[in-house]
C-alpha cells in the first residue's frame, strides 16, 4: 500500500427533522389565500409563485455551501415552471411572478454573501431590497405607481366580486331551495351571516390595496421562512441556524422607530399620501411586535401541546383583542426584556 495519506470525509450535516409544524405553516400559507376574507388580504393567491422560487434560493445557496448540486438544478428547475407555466393572465398575474423572481434572486444574494447572519435578517434585507427596487420599477411602466395601485384594486375587487357571485350561485340552486324550505329559521341564519361575511370582505377588498406593500412584506417573509424551514429538512448543507421557537422569537429592539415613525406619519396634519405609508409602517412593524408577544406569552405561560392549540384557536376567534395584548406584550418585551428573566417555580 502507499503511504499517501487520504483525508477523511466531512462527515454530512443532518437534515432538519420534524414536519407537524413545517406542514401546518405549509397548508396555512396554501389554503388561506383561497379562504375570505384572506382571500383578499394575501397579495399573491398563488402563493407557490414566492414558496418555490425562494426554495430554489435556498438550495443555490447550499450547493453554494457544498450541497448537491442536483437538488439546486431541480428546484430551479420547478421554479422556473412555476413561475413561466401559470395559468392566470393578466398585469397582476405578471407583477405576482415578477415579484417572486425579485424576492428569490435577493435571497439567494444575501444568503451566499452574509452566510454568517441568522434568517431574520436576511429575510427582512431581502423584503426591504425587494420593495425598493420593485418601487423604482414601478417608475418606469406607464402610469407609474398610479397604475400599479389600479392593478392592485382591481385585482382586490375582482377577488371580492368572485367570492359573490360563488355564494349566489350557490344560494340559488336547488338543493338551497330545498333545505330553506324544510329549515327556515336554520338558512335565514345562515343567510345573515352569510351577508357580514360578504360586507367585511368588500370593505377589506376596499382597504387592502392602500396596505399592499406592508401584506405583501409579511407574506413574503412567512413565504421565506417556509422554505428556509422545508429546505433544511430536505437538504444537508446548512446555509443558517435552525429557525427558533415562536416562544424565542425576537428582534432587533431599534424597529421601535418602525411603529413610531409610522405613528407619526399618520397623526401629524398635512401629510397627506405620507399618511399611507404611516398605515404601512403600522401594519408591518405591528404584526411583527404581535408575534414577538405571541412568543412572550407562550414562554410565560409554558403551555402544553393541547393548550397551546387551545391557546392558538382563541386567539384566532378573538383576532383583534389577541392582537391588541400581544402587540402590548410585544412592545413591553423591548424594555422589561421578559425571557431573560428566570420564569418563577410554582
Amino acid at each position: 500500500m502507499s503511504g499517501a495519506v487520504v483525508e477523511p470525509m466531512p462527515p454530512e450535516v443532518p437534515r432538519e427533522r420534524g414536519w407537524r409544524r413545517v406542514v401546518g405553516g405549509l397548508a396555512l400559507l396554501l389554503l388561506l389565500p383561497a379562504m375570505p376574507p384572506f382571500s383578499v388580504i394575501f397579495p399573491v393567491a398563488e402563493t407557490a409563485l414566492v414558496l418555490v422560487p425562494a426554495i430554489a434560493a435556498c438550495a443555490l445557496a447550499g450547493w453554494k455551501s457544498g450541497g448537491r448540486p442536483f437538488l439546486a438544478v431541480l428546484w430551479v428547475a420547478f421554479a422556473a415552471w412555476i413561475v413561466v407555466a401559470g395559468a392566470a393572465q393578466g398585469d397582476y398575474a405578471l407583477l405576482a411572478r415578477g415579484w417572486g423572481v425579485l424576492v428569490a434572486v435577493a435571497f439567494a444574494a444575501w444568503a451566499m454573501l452574509w452566510p454568517e447572519r441568522s434568517f431574520l435578517p436576511r429575510a427582512l434585507a431581502t423584503v426591504g431590497v425587494a420593495l425598493v427596487i420593485g418601487g423604482m420599477m414601478s417608475l418606469a411602466v406607464p402610469g407609474g405607481p398610479t397604475r400599479v395601485y389600479q392593478v392592485v384594486a382591481g385585482e382586490a375587487q375582482r377577488r371580492a366580486d368572485a367570492f359573490d357571485a360563488d355564494w349566489q350561485a350557490r344560494l340559488a340552486t336547488k338543493d338551497w331551495q330545498e333545505f330553506r324550505t324544510a329549515n327556515a329559521e336554520s338558512a335565514v341564519w345562515f343567510e345573515k351571516t352569510l351577508e357580514e361575511q360578504r360586507v367585511m370582505v368588500r370593505r377589506t377588498a376596499e382597504r387592502s390595496p392602500a396596505l399592499f406593500p406592508a401584506l405583501l412584506a409579511l407574506e413574503t417573509l412567512a413565504a421565506l421562512g417556509l422554505a428556509w424551514a422545508l429546505y433544511h429538512r430536505l437538504g444537508r448543507a446548512r446555509i443558517g441556524a435552525p429557525l427558533a421557537r415562536l416562544r424565542e422569537f425576537r428582534f432587533n429592539d431599534q424597529f421601535i422607530w418602525g411603529l413610531v415613525g409610522g405613528l407619526a406619519l399618520l397623526v401629524v396634519p398635512g401629510l397627506g399620501p405620507a399618511k399611507d405609508l404611516g398605515a404601512n409602517l403600522l401594519v408591518f412593524f405591528g404584526a411583527l411586535y404581535a408575534l414577538r408577544g405571541a412568543g412572550v406569552a407562550l414562554f410565560l405561560l409554558a403551555p402544553g401541546r393541547v393548550m397551546t392549540v387551545v391557546l392558538v384557536s382563541v386567539s384566532v376567534l378573538f383576532a383583534g383583542a389577541a392582537g391588541v395584548i400581544f402587540v402590548g406584550l410585544g412592545l413591553g418585551d423591548t424594555w422589561l426584556d421578559w425571557r431573560r428573566r428566570q420564569r418563577p417555580s410554582t
